[in-house]
């Protein structure tokens, strides 16, 4: 079996946000990059402990990403990946993103794509379901668990107020969320390992951009809290009448 399994760089949680040229640029100066967590936590350890099950199973890394991502690239590596493939563009519209991938999954005859549910930065959750239009597959998103016996898969997803199990035969493009798998951390030999796997970098595939960022901004900084005699009552009764905002 093949799996791509396609990875973002998003910035770490702690990453101070700023933005420049008039608020329509991400300032990157002082960023520390990581991978996107739904991609590593779920999509990537979940391929990789059915690669432990079945050790013919073959990993492919994809991301659409200017040379700066290669660091990460090669972290993923480190926790399992077999090769990795980069296509040389720097682009947020995800129409375009998606279908660089699915060129990449045409040429590579893969069984199944995994996706994580969205990016920690841009939340679209949109990158799973245009490459499975684009590649004319099944889609199944927001999964917790994913099985597979023979050509088919078993995949269970969160709906509200309860779970959904679908069952799809492969080939398959499933987007991942928390449930998946649990993290790991790449131990020496694979990070030793990484330096030598395969990293090949392709130029995009000519397509429209359908979106651009017309501008950031940023949410309002918080209030302070105002702290209010247990005694005043009615100074408490005043100020959620007048002041308090529903979250």
């Amino acid at each position: 079996m093949k799996i791509l399994v396609c990875i973002s760089k998003t910035p770490d949680t702690t990453a101070k946000i700023a933005f420049t040229d008039n608020n329509t640029k991400f300032d990157a100066n002082g960023v520390q990059w990581i991978i996107n967590p739904y991609d590593e936590w779920y999509s990537l350890v979940r391929a990789i402990e059915l690669k432990e099950a079945d050790p013919s199973t073959v990993i492919h890394l994809v991301t659409v990403a200017a040379a700066d991502a290669d660091p990460i690239i090669r972290k993923a590596l480190a926790l399992g990946g077999d090769e990795a493939i980069r296509v040389n563009a720097d682009s947020h519209d995800s129409f375009y993103i998606a279908s660089q991938i699915a060129e990449v999954a045409k040429q590579g005859g893969y069984d199944l794509v995994f996706t994580g549910k969205e990016t920690i930065d841009y939340n679209g959750s949109s990158i799973g379901g245009m490459v499975a239009e684009l590649l004319d597959l099944p889609y199944i998103s927001l999964a917790t668990k994913f099985e597979i016996s023979g050509n088919k898969a078993t995949v269970t997803r969160e709906i509200e107020g309860g779970e959904e199990v679908a069952e799809a035969d492969l080939p398959l493009v499933v987007s991942c969320q928390k449930g998946m798998a649990e993290q790991r951390i790449p131990n020496m030999k694979g990070i030793m390992g990484a330096r030598t796997k395969p990293l090949k970098v392709l130029e995009p595939v000519a397509v429209d951009t359908l979106t651009a960022v017309a501008g950031f901004e940023l949410p309002p900084a918080k209030a302070g809290v105002k702290l209010v005699d247990p005694e005043n009552v009615e100074e408490l009764v005043r100020l959620l009448h007048e002041e308090a905002k529903a979250i």
